[in-house]
Order: C-alpha cells, then sequence, then structure tokens
C-alpha cells in the first residue's frame, strides 16, 4: 500500500467486496432457482451501507489504521451472509426450521454498529489497562456464568438465557481475558523470563511464578468439566501460553502447557461422556453406520462423518454454490460446520481462499504488534490476533478431522449473534492499535523529512547534492 493513501484503498478493496457478495448471492439464486433472487437489490444496498458506515467511521476516527483490517472482515462477514442465505431454503426444505440469514443479517449491523462505538469512544487503548482487574473479574463472570444454565440440546454448557434472550458468553470472554492477559503480563514479564530452574535443557519457573498457569489451567479444566466445552477451555488455555511465550520468550512455559493440556484432556476425555463422545467420532467416524450393538459405547454423532463426505464430494473445485447438499450435516451445518458448505460447493480452492484471508487478518495484527511500541498495546493486539488464529485452527481442525470437534462457532462466517458482536468488537480494537502505531510512525517520517529539509537549507552544497 505504499504511495497509495490508506483509506482510499481501503475504501477500494471494500468495494471489490461488495461486488464478490454480490456476485456470490446473485450466482446462488440462479442455481437454486434458474432467476436472481429477488432481495437481490435489498442486499446489495444492505452491503454498501454497512461496508460505507463502517468506511467512514475509520476515516473519522482511525485515519492511520492498517487498510487490510476492514476489508477483510467485512467479506468474511458478508460470506457469512451468502452462504446462510443459500442454506435457507435447503433447511426449510428438509427439516422446516426458520431462516437464519436475516436474523444474521441484523446481527452484523448490531456488531458494526458497536465497533463503531468503540472506535468513537476508546481513542487511547491505554486505558484498558488500568482495568485489569475488572477485565479479570468480567472474564471469570462470562466464562463461568453457563455453568449455572441448562446445557444445549446436545450436551454443552454454552449459553446463558434471559427471558426469550439467550448469548454465548464465552465469545466476549475471549475479547476481555486477552485484556487482562496483556496488563497482567506487562509488569511481570522481566521477572518470568529471568528466573528459574534449568531441567533437562529448560528452564523451568519458580513455583511463585508457575502459579498464573496453573490457576488458568484448573479454570480451564473447570470449564471442561462443568460445562462440556472443549471449545473455550482450549482457546482459553491455549492463547494464555501463547501470551506467556510472546512476553517472556521462554519456551519452557509453552513445554509445560502443552504437558498440562495433553494430562488434562486426557483425564477429562476418560470420564466425561459428551466430551468422550466427541474424542470417539474423530477417532472413528464412520462407526455411526454400522449396526448399533457394533458401535463403540458412546458414539451418537454422524457429524464427523458427513463432513468428510462433503469435503470429498466437493473436490478441487467444488460442485458450485447450490449445487451441493450441505444439509445433510444437520443442525450444525450453519455454525461450526458451516465450512464444510464452502469446502463442498466452493471445493479445496475456496477453503483456500477463505483459510488465506483469516490469514491475512492475523498477520495484519500481528504486523501492527511488530510496529506498536509499546509494550502494553504489542501484547495486546498479538493477543487478540492469535485468540482469532487459535479459534480458525480449533473450528477448521475438528471440522476436517485433525482433532475432536468443538462446538465452537468460526469467526465472523458462522451464524451467531453473540459471535458476530465480539469478533467485530475484537476488530475495532485492531483499527485502534493500529491507528495508533500507524501515527506515531507517520509523525515520526514527517520529524524525519523535516529534519533533512532543514539540514539541506542550513548547507547548500548537500542541497545541491
Amino acid at each position: 500500500m505504499r504511495g497509495l493513501n490508506p483509506r482510499r484503498a481501503e475504501a477500494g478493496l471494500l468495494s471489490l467486496a461488495v461486488a464478490v457478495l454480490v456476485l456470490g448471492h446473485a450466482s446462488t439464486g440462479l442455481a437454486l432457482n434458474g432467476e436472481l433472487p429477488g432481495e437481490l437489490p435489498g442486499f446489495a444496498a444492505s452491503l454498501v451501507c454497512l461496508a460505507a458506515a463502517a468506511h467512514l467511521a475509520v476515516r473519522r476516527y482511525t485515519p492511520y489504521a492498517d487498510p487490510l483490517i476492514l476489508p477483510l472482515a467485512f467479506l468474511l462477514t458478508g460470506l457469512s451472509l451468502v452462504l446462510l442465505a443459500r442454506l435457507d431454503p435447503a433447511y426449510a426444505a428438509r427439516y422446516d426450521s426458520a431462516p437464519a440469514s436475516t436474523g444474521q443479517l441484523v446481527w452484523t449491523v448490531i456488531g458494526v454498529a458497536a465497533a463503531v462505538l468503540l472506535l468513537k469512544f476508546l481513542r487511547n487503548y491505554r486505558l484498558l489497562q488500568r482495568y485489569q482487574y475488572v477485565a479479570m473479574a468480567v472474564s471469570l463472570a462470562l466464562l463461568m456464568a453457563p455453568a449455572f444454565f441448562p446445557g444445549d440440546t446436545y450436551g454443552a454448557k454454552r449459553w446463558v438465557f434471559l427471558g426469550p434472550f439467550s448469548f454465548q458468553p464465552g465469545e466476549f470472554a475471549k475479547v476481555t481475558i486477552v485484556i487482562f492477559f496483556a496488563a497482567f503480563l506487562v509488569p511481570r514479564r522481566d521477572a518470568l523470563a529471568l528466573t528459574g530452574r534449568r531441567v533437562l535443557g529448560l528452564t523451568l519457573p519458580h513455583g511463585r511464578h508457575f502459579g498464573p498457569i496453573a490457576a488458568v489451567w484448573i479454570l480451564s479444566l473447570l470449564v471442561l468439566v462443568f460445562e462440556r466445552d472443549l471449545g473455550t477451555s482450549l482457546l482459553f488455555f491455549g492463547v494464555f501460553i501463547v501470551m506467556l511465550y510472546i512476553a517472556t520468550e521462554r519456551t519452557s512455559w509453552v513445554v509445560c502447557g502443552i504437558a498440562m493440556a495433553a494430562v488434562g484432556a486426557t483425564a477429562v476425555g476418560a470420564t466425561e461422556p459428551h466430551v468422550r463422545g466427541r474424542i470417539l467420532a474423530w477417532l472413528h467416524p464412520f462407526d455411526i453406520y454400522l449396526p448399533p450393538d457394533q458401535r463403540p459405547p458412546g458414539l451418537v454423532s454422524d457429524q464427523a462423518a458427513q463432513a468428510l463426505f462433503g469435503f470429498g464430494s466437493g473436490g478441487i473445485t467444488g460442485t458450485g454454490l447450490g449445487q451441493g447438499h450441505p444439509e445433510l450435516i444437520g443442525f450444525a451445518g450453519r455454525s461450526d460446520f458451516i465450512l464444510t458448505t464452502v469446502g463442498e460447493e466452493l471445493g479445496l480452492a475456496g477453503m483456500m481462499a477463505v483459510l488465506l484471508l483469516y490469514t491475512l487478518l492475523v498477520q495484519r495484527g500481528l504486523r501492527t504488534a511488530i510496529a506498536c511500541d509499546n509494550p502494553f498495546g504489542k501484547l495486546l493486539v498479538a493477543g487478540l490476533s492469535l485468540v482469532l488464529a487459535l479459534q480458525v485452527f480449533i473450528v477448521t481442525a475438528g471440522v476436517t478431522g485433525l482433532m475432536p470437534f468443538t462446538g465452537k462457532a468460526l469467526p465472523f462466517l458462522a451464524q451467531g449473534g453473540s459471535s458476530m458482536v465480539a469478533n467485530w468488537l475484537l476488530v475495532s480494537l485492531l483499527l485502534v492499535v493500529s491507528h495508533q502505531a500507524g501515527a506515531k510512525h507517520r509523525a515520526r517520517a514527517e520529524q524525519l523529512h523535516h529534519d533533512l529539509q532543514d539540514s539541506a537549507n542550513a548547507s547548500p552544497e548537500l542541497s545541491r547534492t
């Protein structure tokens, strides 16, 4: 983007994203019904309004932010609307279920509005460092709240029910917990990095410094045991270990974390029936089609097998939008297994394109972390980027059979209001830190330019050169 105004580049990329999404929605309608969807003008107008509102807010409040962050998040969000609109007729015909795309559009508007408000009122991200214990208390409350409510139909406890409304607090906890970890680790990074004992070539931390990692390990196990939420537990513990490594640059923390995660997952997987069932579905996905008396005890889900069938039928280029049968995956086809729709109808090429969009978004976040000269901001934006990367990895690995599936929502792409709003708040924080890092870089560049001009004016010989 050198030599090009970043906001102008952002506007061009948003325009390209809108064109791609409108084309995708139109092609879906042609494939399903042989004609353009009747709601195509409204869909296009909604995308234009959302893109314009977000772009104008960024131009007004964070003019020096990275120009790729917003278009990437917008394209992934718009792809969710296209896929859900494609799935709605199939789910209505097979399961008589209500449409999801309209609700997802409403939550997208709410998420973008929340992001704009955060851009307006959070002018200095360093203020968050003052409220580390508030962030810790909020994170603990959000993580523990689902334990006091009934689980969903399929066993996990992720939801909080307040009258007719429900939400997943774990989606918001992933943002607040990163704020706490960043604020907690910055003043303690030297003590964590420079002390310890050498054991088998690794510098292991002292017991008093091992307390935080032990506490987080215990809490993640409690989430796994009482809420049966494997995804949130892995995400919560994983991001803490990664942020510890970034703050201290000590591999011993990573080794300890992996060892503790393996011990905890093994123990819970052997004793918790819901988690054990998911492990069995991962190890023996096709045994679900055996006679009931020949199946492994506890194996009840065919989602893993259906996902593999979908990926196999998609091949390299896919069947085309509207030409596959992703609804066969069941209820999860619009949430954590929505990636199977991409794999079946857009093929391996489409899967790689979507994962590349996530990779680019994470890369821009890490690039911002490198450019930021404030330790808290550096660790904050690195943690936010990596929590996004870890969630995408956990969901993708579960859907493709690399690890047991966890039920976590795929960021931006899957159906879910809590996930959509939380991820747009995450994007907003990335933009705020990116703006302040970019503003300082621009100020230093302008100061250097002025210094060179002053030196040239003071030396005629240098000026002639």
